[in-house]
């Protein structure tokens, strides 16, 4: 086309005018109750708020007539009730309503045993004849219930003094002697040596059914792996977890992704790439990949992608850190970019921390990298950040400690490798004295905070610390007498019933070396008390890893490199076992495990503990 007019000074001017037309550019999928255009004027991509009451979907199958609200999508709550009071109604975002067994109902805690009514609920009967309820459990003398009520007996011979434990029988009453049978081997009913296979499996998890899934660093997982038809992933993935009853793991298929996957077929439910959701964060990266992932709520996931920034090579030390909220249907909520003066230093910043409250806020423990390869070894300091369910950014601040795994208790947020315990309202110190050692793999009932066992360096002795919640104050000790070590840092809460004819309690469970001897040891996360301790079998080390399922220990060891590493023994290729233990169940506690439960979700279950 021409252009034609008059000059100022008289004469005709024309100019030709070229040019070609460009298509709109796409713009990124946006976040749930947003839109997003291209501007022509200012050549970008404007993102603006739906107006409030447009219907949107919730990512969520418990949250019905939803709509947007201040640019967030929140409905109504499903109510779920099977007209059953003896099982807990819950909602799974993914399937909708189901119900589980209600936990078990309270006694009085001496002679009055806690009974369920479908109909009526909890009630009171008397508990078992026999039945322990005073102080006194001597075989001369012994306070039982008795008709409901608890009367101090000269018990007879053959009378049960002691509890079973996993690897012994009944104590009885021989005149005034409590004689317990010698303690057993414990024995395994399943052995999987990944080794002998050729595979690099180096980590674990354990499903409410007790199935168990191991899994490695980018080797396809396997699934149902003690069961008759292990269940092979049909590509290859790292650091999986639990969620909602599937498997959740990064790079899976690709890198910069995340799948959920069916854990009955291996199958992906959804993916989600990063790259594609978001093209303005991944234009111009040389590689991005998956760091982190941590359950936030039933229906949030937090996903921490990693990325080489342009024009850098492979084996470069820098970073650049983007954080994404999911819901349970891998939709994005939010998308942001982390960015921070220690992100920026080129020491291979790492997030070797991750865990969310039971409000679903999400805490993240960034640290230099002092190796290369994985597994990666932390240093100091430590950049610590909260954000909100939805990303938002709460607070962040810088510790002299090594970064590490974050373990969250009752508003209290734990890092492995401090000895002080940190407020998640802002990161302010709690407790007026710190701890005699780093916090280590450290479990929390809701009244009861409980490090890993450290050696005493004066008394050279193994002791375990049990600790109060909220307020961190001494409660208890247990030491191991005799005991050589090392003594594992890896502890899980476990119910188990210490008293007969009474509900379980909650117990610590772990392993050490008692001589050239492997052992199970449990205590009471109440008092410290000793609960049992069983051999194990072929044990060099204390477990590296274990989980609880249903009746069952599984336990890890014969991985060959650094397990407070991340990942944890990466590239190792280890030894699994289940030992059937008939009584021992998951406790539902706040935090009974390193990551969590035994699904590894890095969540502080609200459920649990109550």
């Amino acid at each position: 086309a021409t252009l034609t007019g008059r000059a100022p000074g008289g004469g005709e001017v024309a100019v030709v005018l070229q040019g070609q037309a460009n298509p709109i550019p796409t713009c990124p999928t946006p976040v749930a109750c947003h839109t997003a255009t291209f501007d022509p004027v200012t050549e970008a991509c404007v993102e603006a708020e739906e107006p409030d009451g447009t219907a949107c979907d919730p990512g969520n199958a418990c949250l019905q007539d939803a709509t947007c609200t201040a640019g967030r999508c929140k409905g109504t709550e499903r109510v779920c009730d099977d007209g059953n009071a003896c099982t807990t109604d819950v909602c799974n975002p993914l399937d909708g309503c189901a119900a589980v067994p209600a936990p078990p109902c309270p006694g009085d805690g001496k002679c009055q045993v806690g009974t369920c009514d479908p109909k009526l609920g909890c009630a009171l009967a008397n508990a078992p004849d026999g039945t322990f309820c005073g102080p006194e459990r001597g075989c001369d003398a012994a306070d039982v219930c008795l008709d409901g009520a608890c009367q101090r007996r000269d018990p007879p011979d053959n009378f049960i003094c002691a509890p079973a434990s996993p690897c012994q029988g009944p104590g009885q009453c021989k005149g005034s002697v409590c004689e317990r049978p010698a303690a057993t081997v414990l024995s395994p009913n399943w052995t999987y040596d990944a080794a002998s296979n050729g595979e690099a499996l180096h980590d674990l998890l354990v499903g409410p059914t007790g199935d168990v899934t191991l899994v490695g660093f980018f080797v396809p997982a396997l699934m149902d792996a003690a069961g008759p038809v292990p269940v092979r992933a049909s590509v290859a993935g790292r650091r999986c977890m639990l969620w909602n009853d599937r498997l959740l793991c990064m790079d899976l298929p690709l890198s910069g992704q995340v799948s959920l996957l069916d854990r009955a077929t291996g199958a992906p439910r959804w993916t989600f790439d990063l790259a594609t959701a978001r093209p303005d964060f991944a234009k111009g990266l040389t590689t991005l990949f998956m760091a982190r992932l941590g359950v936030m709520q039933p229906d949030r996931l937090a996903a921490l992608f990693e990325a080489y920034p342009e024009g850098t090579a492979r084996d470069t030390l820098c970073r650049r850190y983007f954080l994404v909220v999911l819901d349970a249907f891998g939709g994005m909520v939010s998308a942001q970019e982390i960015t921070d003066p220690l992100l920026s230093e080129c020491n291979h910043p790492h997030p070797f921390g991750v865990a969310s409250d039971a409000a679903g806020d999400l805490y993240l423990s960034f640290g230099q990298t002092l190796n290369v390869g994985a597994p990666l070894f932390p240093g100091a300091p430590t950049l610590l950040m909260a954000f909100s369910q939805d990303g938002v950014p709460r607070w962040r601040k810088t510790e002299a400690f090594s970064a590490g795994e974050l373990a969250i208790v009752n508003g209290l947020l734990l890092n492995e490798r401090s000895t002080q315990a940190l407020r998640t309202q802002d990161g302010q110190a709690v407790g007026s004295q710190p701890f005699p050692k780093a916090l280590g793999r450290a479990v929390a009932t809701s009244e009861r905070l409980i490090p890993s066992p450290s050696l005493d360096d004066s008394a050279q002795e193994w002791r375990l610390r049990g600790h109060g919640v909220p307020g961190l104050e001494a409660a208890w000790t247990y030491t191991f007498p005799g005991w050589t070590g090392p003594v594992g840092s890896e502890l899980r809460l476990a119910s188990w019933t210490t008293r007969t004819g009474l509900p379980p309690e909650t117990v610590v469970v772990g392993t050490g070396m008692k001589g050239y001897t492997g052992v199970m040891f449990a205590v009471s996360a109440r008092d410290g008390s000793e609960v049992f301790q069983c051999p194990l079998p072929n044990s060099a080390t204390p477990a590296q890893f274990l989980e609880l399922g249903p009746d069952s220990v599984v336990m890890m060891d014969w991985a060959q490199t650094c397990g407070d590493c991340d990942p944890p023994f990466a590239n190792s290729q280890a030894r699994f076992r289940r030992f059937p233990i008939p009584g021992l169940q998951p406790a539902e506690e706040p935090w009974p495990g390193t990551f969590g439960g035994p699904g590894h979700d890095h969540h502080e279950d609200p459920v649990r503990g109550r």
